[in-house]
């Protein structure tokens, strides 16, 4: 697994869990399940959280040596979100964002005609672009046609920890992508990331999950495992599904068929 790496615009990782900052009780917590999750992407909202400070006991002191992924939540039209992806570069240094242009307060479902136009914009001015969309296929290959780096479908509403509720799309989606695809939004509980990870997706994002646990600590910690294990069982092939039984042990030689 040390040569499996993912690689998104110039950075390569050798996690494939990316996990957010919101709703921890407070940041000992937050630092704890972050160490916890083993993830090198941290994603964080930037008009939700000050990143201002740089000292004890400041967000970015608990964010130091992990690479920050800005985000754009909160934005509701292409203008904002582009808008605030450029004040991320300018204060963070980085050129790495992930789009979220939302369409609906209640549900949370991403507006796709202004995740595409933001999408355009960023790309153009050479942001590496991870955009927050539907699993709808079509969607995804503009994003990626676009200049996007990754591609980020939900499995379901964010926070809703209801799990992948199509497979078949992410799966589409996947086997059509020449771009990282990350599961971002929906993920519960550690099955539904390995689910993921079987179907061939390149990475898991996921805040709600982990921080909306019981123990979160022990969660992020199960979050890692699942996401392992289910790229190290999407590497190494499942068996075919079959209707009816397959004897496990050979039937030749077996002992009294000869006399059969």
């Amino acid at each position: 697994m040390s040569e499996d790496v993912l690689t998104i615009g110039e950075h390569t990782f050798s996690s494939r869990l990316f996990v957010g900052t919101g709703k921890y009780k407070d940041l000992e917590e937050t630092r704890a399940a972050l160490e916890a999750s083993g993830s090198e992407v941290v994603t964080v909202a930037l008009r939700r959280v000050d990143l201002s400070g740089t000292g004890e006991g400041s967000m970015m002191s608990v964010l130091a040596g992990y690479t920050i992924l800005p985000n754009t939540a909160g934005c509701y039209t292409a203008e904002d979100a582009v808008r605030t992806a450029r004040l991320a570069r300018e204060l963070l240094g980085t050129p790495l964002v992930k789009l979220e242009v939302i369409g609906d307060p209640e549900t949370l479902f991403p507006d796709v005609p202004g995740t595409l136009a933001a999408a355009k914009t960023l790309c153009d001015e050479g942001f590496t672009v991870l955009p927050y969309t539907s699993d709808d296929p079509i969607t995804a290959k503009r994003l990626e046609d676009l200049g996007c780096a990754a591609v980020m479908p939900l499995a379901a509403p964010i926070g809703s920890g209801l799990g992948i509720r199509n497979p078949y799309n992410i799966e589409i989606i996947r086997r059509s992508a020449g771009v990282p695809i990350i599961v971002d939004a929906g993920v519960g509980t550690a099955s539904d990331a390995a689910i993921a990870m079987e179907l061939g997706c390149d990475g898991v994002l996921m805040n709600t999950a982990i921080a909306g646990a019981k123990d979160p600590i022990r969660m992020a910690r199960a979050m890692r495992k699942a996401v392992e294990a289910g790229r190290d069982a999407y590497l190494a092939g499942r068996i075919p599904r079959r209707l009816y039984a397959t004897a496990s042990s050979p039937l030749e030689g077996v002992i009294g068929s000869e006399l059969a």
